[in-house]
């Protein structure tokens, strides 16, 4: 088994509706093809470096997987048949990866990227609370200091 990273680029029109299905589909199908999805980094919509299909624009996503060349040989088979993918590029990352490492260590890191959601949406009761300004005084220019 090797580890794969596959980039796509879905028509911009689709609504993110649109898209859930998609999306659900292709993390099905490797697992059914007997790989093991790592990860799915969505980048959003972005501007092509070139027109594709009649589109400047294109919502780009990114797959981490590890599996076999069938793997990659049926993720690309339904890229080619579905119009809704503009583009796909498939690249080897890793010769022989340890793949139950590598989702051990990917569940540790979503794990701690919700506990930051978590800690970044409710303040906590420790925190210090911002000091009110200070109202302006009267002015202490031209009288002797205390010594």
């Amino acid at each position: 088994m090797r580890r794969y990273e596959t980039i796509f680029i879905v028509d911009p029109d689709l609504s993110e509706e649109g898209r859930v299905p998609l999306f659900d589909r292709i993390q099905q199908l490797i697992p059914d093809q007997g790989g093991s999805l790592l990860e799915i980094d969505a980048w959003g919509m972005r501007r092509m470096a070139y027109e594709v299909k009649g589109r400047v624009r294109g919502y780009y996503t990114r797959l981490d997987y590890c599996g076999t060349g069938d793997t990659v040989d049926e993720i690309e088979r339904f890229f080619r048949i579905d119009d809704r993918i503009l583009k796909y590029l498939t690249v080897m990352t890793e010769e022989t990866p340890d793949v139950e490492q590598l989702q051990m260590e990917m569940a540790a890191a979503r794990k701690a990227e919700a506990q930051t959601s978590e800690d970044t949406e409710t303040p906590s009761a420790a925190a210090p609370q911002p000091a009110e300004p200070e109202t302006p005084s009267e002015s202490t220019e031209g009288t002797p200091e205390e010594e």
